[in-house]
């Protein structure tokens, strides 16, 4: 009888493994990423839609070096956007942005094996649980929402009077997965709101501080007031777009010229990598080398590099080296079979800046 109750017993545990596997597959889970640590060298993957995931790979790449928890750390960066014509948030469907992610994945696994991929992308983590790859890869993946829950949450609690408008894309915005999880967290609705910007990224990519980028942020920023019927409660700004952090002076600019001093700015893209850097693998090696590689399907043009190159080459000249030598991948994975309307590919719906009375130069200082 004993014998028959223990083999029930170890039958029961074994369905609860099977179905908390199933929930969360290789989401954060904790037993595979110490398998993870354990590794003398690992291979990172960072992905995104376009480039703002470049801060977080510049981040990681130079804390690597430091910490020291591995022999040798590869890093590739994977552009998963799909066209510069227009990305994710131009699709029609919640299906299409899945189905190429989801090919966008596929590819970055079977090319580059990696230990673990980081999506450093809100966009594209808001919808990674619908993905075919999410089900059933081995693969450790951490998305980027829980690290701006996590510095909103800490934000909040520390201003109980604030109010935090959390500025991201459209797809974002309509996930909703950071004010859902915030409330779960018990703060109330009307506390946390959301303003979209749309195209903003790309301008962002193009020239994070150039006049249009300005008077684009200027915009969304003073859209999102509109909002707040009482400008005197204390304020949080979270910018939940890995672009968005590039132009940090700018948004501060545009708050500042509206009348409007938020109690802080929150940029969850540092906060990230954090679970990487643990004090029990600190130290492991004397020494870590660290490889960069960044590949694309859609060209990365000059204009671009040199914007993002000239702000990133401080934090990390590996990771600028490496965007000057990017790898130009035109079939790095397939996208077109799944846009469900082939007559009009994805276009961006042309979104410009409109002139506003307070400019960047007009700004005080």
């Amino acid at each position: 009888m004993r014998i028959r109750f223990r083999i029930f017993l170890l039958f029961f545990l074994l369905i609860l493994m099977c179905a908390s596997c199933a929930e969360n597959p290789t989401y954060a889970r904790e037993d595979i990423l110490l398998n993870f640590f354990r590794k003398n060298e690992v291979t990172i993957a960072i992905t995104d839609s376009g480039l703002g995931g470049l801060s977080i790979l510049a981040d990681i790449a130079e804390r690597s070096k430091n910490w020291k928890s591995f022999q040798k750390v590869n890093f590739i960066y994977f552009n998963a956007l799909f066209s510069n014509q227009g990305g994710y948030n131009t699709l029609e469907t919640h299906q299409e942005r899945v189905s190429i992610f989801d090919s966008a994945l596929n590819s970055l696994e079977m090319r580059y094996n990696p230990d673990l991929i980081l999506i450093g992308c809100n966009t594209l983590s808001s919808i990674y649980d619908d993905t075919s790859f999410a089900k059933r890869t081995q693969t450790p993946v951490k998305g980027i929402i829980d690290a701006g829950v996590n510095v909103a949450y800490d934000a909040l609690k520390a201003h109980p009077e604030s109010k935090i408008i959390i500025f991201a894309t459209q797809t974002t915005v309509a996930q909703n997965t950071h004010k859902d999880q915030l409330m779960k967290k018990g703060f109330l609705p009307e506390r946390i709101l959301y303003q979209a910007c749309p195209e903003l990224a790309k301008y962002i990519e193009e020239d994070y501080r150039g006049d249009e980028t300005d008077m684009l942020i200027f915009a969304y920023v003073d859209e999102s007031l509109q909002n707040i019927s009482d400008r005197s409660d204390p304020l949080i700004v979270s910018l939940n777009c890995t672009h968005y952090g590039y132009s940090l002076d700018l948004w501060k600019n545009a708050f500042h010229s509206l009348g409007v001093e938020p109690v802080a700015f929150l940029n969850p893209n540092a906060k990230m990598n954090d679970f990487l850097f643990r004090l029990q693998f600190q130290n492991r090696f004397k020494i870590t080398d660290t490889s960069v590689r960044i590949v694309s399907m859609v060209e990365i043009t000059k204009k671009k590099k040199e914007s993002l190159g000239s702000l990133l080459h401080s934090l990390s000249p590996q990771t600028v080296e490496a965007l000057q030598k990017y790898e130009w991948e035109k079939d790095l994975f397939q996208w077109k079979n799944f846009i469900k309307n082939q007559a009009n590919p994805p276009h961006p719906k042309p979104t410009r800046p409109t002139q506003h009375k307070v400019y960047k130069s007009d700004n005080l200082d």
